[in-house]
């Protein structure tokens, strides 16, 4: 459960979420530990699990990029490689079918906006916006509706807002911080 927006937005990356909480008998919560937060230089959000996301905030070494590697290749080596590790060396990954699976989240980085899937894979936000969780296709019908909108915080504020009004998983507060490190 969850919402996670991401939107890019004149050099600068604004990410969203929401606060729910919800355990396996679907009883909800508001909870205190942030789905969007700073690890280094780079900006997260995301949702499958909390423990995923602390041991991506407080466990994950964010590798120095290369200045011979692409963003892009940055992201799908070095930084799922250590994202990979953090996972494995912490007990969170997970096998199906042999193959590891983590959680899904949004990364803000040299401002552009990246998913990193459950599989690990690596997309990025040609449309320059994003969003993940259960909440994902209602926020995305609102980042669409609102893309003449000039204020990126009151775009990702009213995806977060559709997102919980149309789904029973997504909860405020909402946090919504920019990749410079500024909460909104």
């Amino acid at each position: 459960m969850t919402c996670i927006v991401g939107l890019a937005h004149e050099n600068v990356v604004y990410v969203g979420g929401d606060s729910a909480g919800v355990d396996c008998s679907y009883n909800i919560l508001s909870r205190g530990d942030e789905k969007v937060f700073m690890n280094d230089a780079v900006l997260m959000g995301g949702t499958t699990s909390f423990r995923m996301l602390q041991l991506l905030r407080y466990s994950l070494v964010v590798p120095e990029q290369s200045p011979k590697k692409t963003d892009m290749c940055w992201m799908v080596t070095d930084f799922v490689d250590a994202v990979r590790e953090c996972f494995s060396s912490k007990g969170y990954m997970s096998k199906e079918n042999d193959k590891e699976k983590g959680g899904s989240f949004l990364v803000a980085y040299n401002n552009k906006l990246y998913q990193v899937c459950d599989d690990f894979q690596v997309q990025v936000a040609v449309r320059g916006y994003d969003a993940c969780g259960c909440g994902e296709s209602y926020a995305l019908g609102s980042l669409y509706t609102t893309c003449d909108w000039r204020d990126p915080v009151k775009r990702v504020r009213r995806a977060l807002e559709c997102a919980s009004n149309m789904s029973a998983g997504v909860r405020p507060p909402f946090l919504i911080m920019n990749s410079r490190g500024e909460v909104l």
